[in-house]
Order: structure tokens, then sequence, then C-alpha cells
């Protein structure tokens, strides 16, 4: 099962209002898991069963309202039991679909939504 997260103070005492750094502590906390997980610009996903992955989303944001009075979290999951290897499978069936019919696709496939 994949989870994807954004978690973020509300305010920050950087002049630039960046949240790099209480990102970061987050971060930490994700890559320490041990479980398989991605960052980007937007949001972490990770990679595991509800009873791995949920204590890591909850001490990510822990360690957020450590550095903040009020944090935000948006968390969205794709919930297919059994799967594993999906945080890479999913965009690989989607590149090779391209790869070999830059037009179309079957009905069904994983969503993909462009940017």
């Amino acid at each position: 099962m994949l989870f994807a997260f954004s978690v973020a103070p509300t305010t920050t005492a950087d002049e630039s209002a960046s949240m790099s750094e209480a990102v970061a502590e987050a971060v930490r906390v994700v890559r320490a898991s041990g479980l398989p997980h991605e960052t980007t610009s937007m949001f972490t996903t990770i990679e595991g069963d509800w009873d791995e992955v949920m204590p890591v989303i909850r001490a990510a944001t822990d360690a957020v309202l450590a550095v903040s009075p009020r944090v935000s979290l948006v968390l969205k999951a794709d919930l297919r039991p059994g799967r594993s290897g999906e945080l890479r499978g999913k965009v690989d069936r989607v590149d090779r679909r391209l790869a070999s019919d830059p037009g179309g696709g079957e009905k069904g496939d994983d969503e993909v939504v462009a940017p």
C-alpha cells in the first residue's frame, strides 16, 4: 500500500517563509523507518502496511509539531493489500505504456494526473 503525505508547519520563523527545516525533520523520521519511500517537492510517499506506515506518519508529524505550534497534514493512500514494489511499479507501468504507445493506453490502468 502507498501512502503519500505532506506535513508542514503553518507558521515559520524563517523570513522567506521556508519550511525546509521543519520538513527535513519529518523526512529524517521517514528515512529512519527503513520503509521504501520517495520524497518529491510536494509529498513523501511511503510503502508498507497500515500498521507499519501510520506510526511513521505520526512520528513525522510530531517532528514538525516540535518546531511549530500548528501543523497541516495531507494524506492520500492507494490501498491494494498484497501488492509490493508499487512505489516504482506504478510509474514503471506508465513509462512502458508511454514508450510503446504515446497516444493510448488501456482503460483501468493506474490513475495518472498530468502536471
